[in-house]
């Protein structure tokens, strides 16, 4: 939605040329087709194009796009030349965690570019050679004259390559230590921090400046606070990705999400004349409220104009008449019947009170994704006698530690043992498990047996914390999307085959309600994909005579939670639902205490979900309304 008026005014807090688009696809889109625009030019002339490339899932659809011209379009690769960022150090190129895997099957290997002109930092140098070889990788790039266009993303640490905080502007490619941020957040592709490498082979940040084109990407919110640092901070070896402000010819490439935090997003009204609608209204007097430290029925005309809101209120005051709009709005979010109240006036809630009872479907990425995220509403669903289901939309394999295998093939082991049961061929099975689990390297992907061992577990524990909300097991749909099981934190890309499980179910149940996980900050990308994978199939679904009584609310999970102002529904929980909501996540006893994959933040999922809804909660008395123990928020997605 466009805020405000698009002039110099609204970027003067921004010291790189951004540009934002409405997704990360057509964002891609548009570095693929610059890309390629300048390839087909050097074509026609019979130059090399040279391109610096990167890993990560930043530009992965980049690639794809990339990949789609050459086969669709007939765009060609031989006179291109590439130089890769960065590579791990030490690595071997067939590893799983190996960029040049990476750049193999995400692009190389579907294009005809020559083997000769692809150029990856070798990871398996003797180390007394590594300067050598660094030195060679400089000269390389200005034989092949120069970078013409560098593509970028941007770490935590805002470093750009693996350039971390305190790289030099002029530094030049090298072997690094990678700072502990990094690697924390490198973790889950090698399942375990502690299998990270310590060290990797990076490009300079003087390289990267050399370059005559610099293109920086990120998607997502979880990018937001490093992007509004990178953009509008000023220049500091603490964060590298600030050096591309004195490039003449850089420019930073966002989605929504990521742009969040930036102020022409967070706060238009600081720079320009804003185009007032009710959604950027709540915005700033929620803002406001935070600014001046009032509830929203205590502001004062005072309080809009010294904090850059005169024009609100020259369009929309006194202070008294927005105060009055903004806290009916607010206080309308606030319910504690998420299905609806029956034989209730329905006009100022944000549920119908008809039908009654609902059936309601819950999408949960991951196994435990429905009750971290919604489980007081879950159990409150349940309590008000809506037909509940749960679609847990991948196994969550990859997720268990190995020891927990181990201790489920003891206990059916012990149990064959005591029963004397002739089970020969599975006594075999058990014992080839443990001896693989005890020769398994730290990155090495399972069997088969042990995946779907492991995503057996997390199938029980899932039915555990169901039937502890109530839920009856025939409402609990285990869907295995395909595309997850891969055994690896990356994984196969959408497929109709993954739309269709989805579609089917949804028509099968034929909902009044939809919850799915509506955050883009999943550090691994496959709550974005089961996102891709719902909407695609309520698409298809467009035409069915039940979809225009359905309503899509959309939960955030472990990992971020709503701003305040994009709440739409707001479910109060007690300390007393508290608890039960924390037994519901505790049946997930293979990611108690310490998950595999925790992501940035180190405490228990079930930590970050009561701080979270506790943060609510007291947001909301802050600005006025009554004080409740903890709130979980959630946004309609309106285009069903």
């Amino acid at each position: 939605m466009n805020y405000y008026n698009e002039t110099e005014k609204v970027t003067y807090y921004e010291h790189i040329p951004t540009a934002i688009y409405g997704s990360a696809s057509d964002a891609s889109k548009e570095v693929a087709g610059e890309v390629a625009d300048l390839i087909r030019k050097r074509n026609k002339s019979g130059k090399k194009t040279v391109l610096g490339l990167a890993t990560g899932s930043t530009p992965t659809q980049v690639y794809g796009e990339l990949i789609r011209l050459h086969n669709e379009e007939g765009l060609s690769f031989e006179n291109v030349i590439t130089f890769n960022l960065d590579e791990y150090y030490p690595m071997e190129p067939h590893s799983l965690q190996s960029y040049v895997r990476f750049m193999n099957e995400h692009l190389f290997d579907h294009i005809d570019i020559p083997e000769e002109q692809v150029h990856i930092p070798d990871g398996t140098l003797e180390e007394e050679n590594i300067n050598d070889y660094c030195r060679e990788y400089e000269e390389k790039i200005r034989a092949a004259g120069g970078l013409d266009i560098q593509l970028l993303g941007i770490g935590r640490t805002g470093h750009i390559g693996f350039n971390e905080p305190g790289s030099r502007p002029d530094s030049r490619t090298r072997l690094i230590t990678l700072d502990r941020i990094t690697r924390k957040d490198a973790a889950s592709d090698f399942f375990g921090e502690e299998n990270v490498p310590r060290r990797a082979i990076t490009m300079g940040v003087g390289t990267i400046l050399d370059a005559d084109r610099v293109i920086l990407m990120a998607w997502g919110e979880g990018k937001a606070p490093i992007i509004r640092e990178a953009v509008e901070g000023n220049i500091r070896e603490q964060v590298p990705a600030t050096y591309l402000q004195e490039h003449d010819n850089a420019e930073v490439i966002l989605d929504d999400a990521a742009a969040e935090k930036l102020t022409r997003r967070k706060t238009p009204w600081l720079l320009t004349s804003c185009d007032w609608d009710d959604q950027l209204i709540r915005k700033a007097v929620v803002w406001l409220c935070q600014e001046v430290d009032k509830p929203v029925l205590k502001l004062t005309d005072e309080d809009y104009n010294e904090h850059g809101m005169g024009d609100l209120l020259t369009q929309y005051g006194p202070a008294y008449d927005i105060n009055l709009k903004v806290f009916n709005e607010l206080q309308h979010t606030i319910t504690g019947w998420p299905g609806g109240k029956p034989n209730a006036d329905d006009t100022n809630r944000p549920e119908r009170a008809q039908p009654f009872p609902k059936r309601a479907l819950v999408f949960s990425p991951h196994p435990d994704d429905d009750v971290i995220s919604m489980g007081g509403t879950l159990i409150r669903l349940v309590e008000h006698g809506h037909e509940v289901h749960v679609a847990y939309q991948t196994s969550g394999n990859i997720a268990v530690f190995d020891d927990d295998v181990v201790r489920f093939v003891d206990f059916v082991s012990d149990y064959n043992d005591m029963f004397d049961m002739e089970q020969e061929e599975a006594d075999q099975m058990l014992a080839e498990i443990k001896q693989f689990l005890d020769e398994k390297a730290p990155t090495q992907v399972d069997t088969d047996e042990i995946k779907h061992i492991k995503g057996l577990i997390r199938k029980g524990e899932a039915k555990a914390a169901g039937r502890y909300c109530g839920i009856p097991e025939d409402q609990l749909h285990f869907l295995d999307m395909p595309f997850y099981e891969t055994g690896r934190v990356k994984k196969k890309p959408l497929s109709q085959e993954d739309i269709d499980i989805v579609r089917e179910l949804i028509r099968e149940v034929r909902p009044h309600q939809i919850y799915v996980a509506g955050d883009l900050s999943d550090p691994h990308g496959t709550h974005r994909v089961c996102l891709k994978a719902i909407f695609s199939a309520l698409e298809e679904c467009g035409d069915d005579d039940w979809t225009g009584d359905c309503k899509v609310w959309m939960y955030r999970g472990a990992w971020q939670e709503w701003d305040i102002n994009e709440i739409e529904m707001a479910v109060p929980i007690s300390p007393q639902e508290l608890m039960k909501k924390r037994r519901a996540i505790f049946k997930h006893q293979s990611q108690k205490d310490r998950p595999l994959f925790p992501g940035a933040d180190e405490r228990e999922f079930w930590q970050r979900s009561e701080d979270r809804n506790r943060g609510t909660a007291q947001l909301y008395d802050k600005l006025g309304f009554a004080e409740y123990e903890a709130i979980e928020g959630f946004v309609e997605y309106k285009d069903v």
